[in-house]
Formats: structure tokens, sequence, C-alpha cells
């Protein structure tokens, strides 16, 4: 079959389910793509993963959609802690701050942890993002049988929506998964593959679990090298609670979110833009820009398939895409003003 013959006979395809949209070449690079595996001969084995890891994809893209416009934290922790150690009651606390502040929460969906901040935030509040395991993980009863409760069969694509929908992430004290979770999205923070969010570390009170990974961090990775002074700036470690929640309230103050268009990246602010903000930006992060300085602008043309914040006040800058940790700084300076 021709390619022009074959892109007809998708294009019929797809509107035999769905009406014309904006997204039709998305959609039809897709099957393009799934037609192409057989083509490679891709194994059997092959196919299976990519086809549950769709079909996981979408039915999470379901899921969260009714939630699009509420923010939501991501927390990690040991599924073995038991509910009479401190560090359980902490959680519990958080989630019920947290979510006061207007924060749904996601979880693993299991006991420990997950279980005392499920039970914090409420079953309204909560979402649960469950793992096949060899030994069953059974979902805790505050978000057992919830329509808001997904179970996932590879970690990557689990690990893709924790990160993907946070607008926050908590770790409390766990094993390698906490540790694996809490890395990743350093990793992803560092690198620029997901958007600048807050990151917390809570200890119970007085523990040292963060606190001596944190010096760990500054004493192994900061001093050979591994890591930038700026990175330290991605996460904060903390035993108090209030300082958790403020930690993620503040970073929304004024900061409400931010889109590359071509070179420039845009910084989409709760507040009118302030004069002296935009003198003290360019007096403090020039250091940040390929050229030009930071300006004040209306949404641009790209941003239009974005109609709920085309009217939030803006800058706009050339970043240069590497200096993640300072962009963080930048952002904190913003939520000054």
């Amino acid at each position: 079959m021709e390619a022009k013959d074959l892109q007809e006979r998708i294009t019929e395809l797809i509107h035999l389910v769905s009406d014309p949209s904006e997204n039709e070449d998305l959609v039809r690079e897709i099957i393009i793509t799934a037609l192409t595996l057989s083509k490679n001969h891709a194994t059997r084995g092959d196919l299976k993963i990519i086809h549950t890891a769709l079909k996981e994809m979408r039915y999470a893209f379901k899921l969260y959609a009714p939630y699009k416009d509420r923010r939501k934290i991501s927390v990690f922790g040991s599924a073995r802690t038991r509910s009479t150690e401190p560090i359980y009651a902490h959680a519990e606390e958080f989630s019920r701050k947290i979510a006061a502040a207007g924060f749904m929460v996601i979880t693993g969906a299991g006991e420990g942890i997950m279980r005392a901040v499920q039970g914090g935030a409420g079953r309204g509040n909560s979402f649960g993002l469950n793992i096949l395991l060899p030994f069953e993980q059974a979902a805790n009863e505050f978000i057992e049988n919830d329509p808001k409760l997904m179970t996932f069969k590879y970690f990557f694509t689990r690990k893709l929506f924790f990160i993907k929908e946070a607008s926050a992430i908590a770790l409390f004290p766990g094993g390698f998964g906490t540790h694996d979770e809490g890395f990743e999205s350093l990793t992803l923070l560092q690198t620029g593959k997901t958007n600048p969010l807050p990151v917390v570390f809570i200890d119970s009170p007085g523990g040292t679990y963060w606190k001596a990974w944190r010096a760990y961090v500054e004493d192994e990775l900061l001093t050979r090298g591994l890591i930038s002074e700026e990175d330290l700036n991605l996460f904060k470690v903390t035993d108090q609670i209030d300082v958790a929640v403020q930690e993620i309230v503040n970073f929304y103050n004024n900061y409400h979110s931010l889109r590359f268009v071509r070179d420039q990246l845009v910084v989409r602010l709760n507040k009118p833009v302030d004069p002296k903000m935009l003198d003290h930006l360019n007096d403090s992060f020039s250091d940040i820009l390929v050229n030009g300085k930071f300006n004040e602008t209306k949404a641009l043309a790209d941003e239009a398939n974005e109609p709920k914040l085309l009217s939030l006040p803006r800058i706009v800058f050339n970043f240069n895409r590497r200096d993640f940790g300072r962009l963080r700084q930048l952002i904190n300076a913003v939520n000054q003003y």
C-alpha cells in the first residue's frame, strides 16, 4: 500500500471513533508506530510490554482528567511503618494539613506511610496507584474500591504518573523504593525533564533519617563535584510539618506555572508583574540567560491551546536550559513579590 493511501485509511479509521481534532496527527503517528513494530519483527514479548504500558497510560489519563485543575502532591514512604510509630502520626498530620491547603494526595495505596497519608487527607482527596507484585499488595481501606484507585503492572508507567500529575513531592522515611522515587524526582528536576516543583523530605520530630541523607549528599556528592551547589535548592529537609506545608504552599504564592515556547521560557504568575521584581531578576539572574533580559509579556500565540491560563501575567526570557537549581532560586525570588 502506498504511504498516501495508508495515511488516508488511518484518517478514516480515526474518524470512525472520534471527531476531527487538533491532536489527530499524533493519534495517526501512534497508529503508524504500532504498525511499524510488526514490520520490524518485534517479538510477542516486546509487543506485550508496549500493549500493557499503553493501556495503563490511557486509563491513567482518563483517571486524572476530571481533576486536572486540582493541585496534587505525591507522597512516598515505607509500607512497613507501623501505626504506633511517631512518623505515622506525623504523616497523617501532614496530609491533613496539605489537604486543607487545597492539595489532593497521591500514594502507592498500600499500608504504612501510604495508609497514614490517605487517612489524613481523606478518601475524597486521595489517589491510589497500586502495583502488582509477586506477593499481594492490597489497597488500604481509605482508598480500596475507590474510583481513583488504579493498579499498575509496570513500575515505569506507575512512576510516570506519580511525577507527571504532581505539583509537589513529599518523602517520609522508607526503603529502596522511597529512595528510588526521591532520586528520580531530583534527577528529573535537575535535568529539566519535569517542571519545577517543591520536594520536601520529612523526618519524624527530632529524627535523623533525612538529615543523615542530606549530609551524605553534601559530603559525598557535592564535595566531589558530582552535583552543583545550586542543586541543593531543589529540595528541603525538615522534621516540622508546618515548615513542610509552607514550603509547598509558598512555592505557588506568585509562581503559577511555566512553558517553553521555542527558545523562550514563559513563567506565568498569579499576580501582576512588579517592576521591582523585573529589576531584581535582571540584576541577580542574568547568568542563566543565553541572551537578552527578563521581560514582561502577554500570552504568546503558541499558548492559545491553554485558554484558562491566557489571562495570567507573564515574564519571558531566553533560559540556558541547564541551570535548573538556579531556576528554582528564581522562582523563590518571584514568590517574594
